[in-house]
């Protein structure tokens, strides 16, 4: 009786685990004042972003990002994320999030 139960758990946990996931691609470019990457994965994960220092040597120094972020969530769609990222904070805009009403 226990191999029997030992077999099912064993059986249920490699249903359970993840497939294999190949980077289909992987490209980067960092500078002293700027970067850019992109990659993707054959299990529909896709992202890329480019940064750039402001006001370089300046006490209001910042870096600000223009990027992407795409994945196949558990119902099957995929989704995407576009951001920016700067002085202002984390600015995500997606079809799936909810915006806020205007003031």
């Amino acid at each position: 009786m226990k191999f029997i139960i030992v077999f099912v758990a064993l059986f249920a946990l490699a249903l359970a685990a993840p497939a294999e996931v190949e980077i289909l691609k992987s490209e980067s470019d960092v500078g002293p004042e700027s970067f850019q990457y992109a990659y993707a994965t054959s299990d529909g994960q896709e992202a890329e972003a480019q940064g750039q220092l402001k006001n370089v040597g300046s006490e209001d120094e910042a870096i600000s990002v223009k990027g992407s972020f795409s994945f196949v969530a558990d119902d099957g769609q995929t989704y995407t994320v576009n951001y920016v990222a700067d002085e202002n904070g984390f600015q995500p805009q997606g079809a799936h999030l909810p915006v806020a009403p205007e003031a």
